[in-house]
């Protein structure tokens, strides 16, 4: 695989954080404080189960794939931070896609993914959070894989240590059925 970019050249950050205390914030305020940081700006800000992001190519592959798929007129959803969410699931429909990726009441952990300008400290002020090295990034383990629905049988295919990249061929599949997408007018060629 090809190196990853170092941080600092990058517009995208991506970090691990908890609920400073048990239900606090519940899932409900941590979703009305996700909107409003939607509103506020248009950067991408979006927050996911830590149990369900296989690493940091896991994210920018999503967001990579997000980006060239907008560029050609794909989108899939108005929201950006919503239709990230897709790829990073690996999933066309959103119910299903959150439901992988989506944080619970009973998250603990989450990984908090933002573009810059945005500062991932004032994203954890608003969120309510705080941050937590020991929630991302975290191995690729059979429990990632399962919340992804990546099945034993498809694991079984590859060794362990190439998890990875069963994640990353269902984010690059799901580019790839963009253009054939229901309702979504045929491709013109020129």
């Amino acid at each position: 695989m090809p190196p990853i970019p170092a941080p600092e050249g990058r517009t995208l950050w991506m970090l691990g954080a908890r609920r400073p205390g048990p239900g606090v914030p519940t899932r409900s305020e941590l979703i009305e404080r996700l909107r409003a940081l939607g509103k506020s700006g248009p950067e991408l800000v979006a927050v996911f189960d830590a149990r369900s992001i296989a690493g940091e190519r896991h994210l920018l592959s999503a967001w990579a794939h997000l980006g060239r798929s907008r560029g050609r007129g794909e989108e899939r959803l108005r929201d950006r931070s919503a239709e990230f969410a897709l790829f990073v699931a690996g999933d066309d429909q959103l119910p299903r896609a959150l439901q992988k990726v989506g944080f619970q009441d009973d998250s603990q952990t989450f990984v908090v993914v933002g573009e810059r300008p945005r500062v991932p400290a004032e994203v954890l002020a608003a969120l309510g959070l705080v941050e937590d090295a020991a929630a991302y990034p975290r191995p690729v383990d059979g429990t990632t894989l399962d919340r992804l629905g990546i099945t034993p049988a498809e694991r079984q295919i590859v060794p362990a240590t190439s998890w990875e990249g069963l994640v990353l061929e269902r984010i690059a599949l799901l580019e790839l059925s963009a253009a054939h997408a229901p309702g979504r007018p045929p491709a013109k060629h020129s």
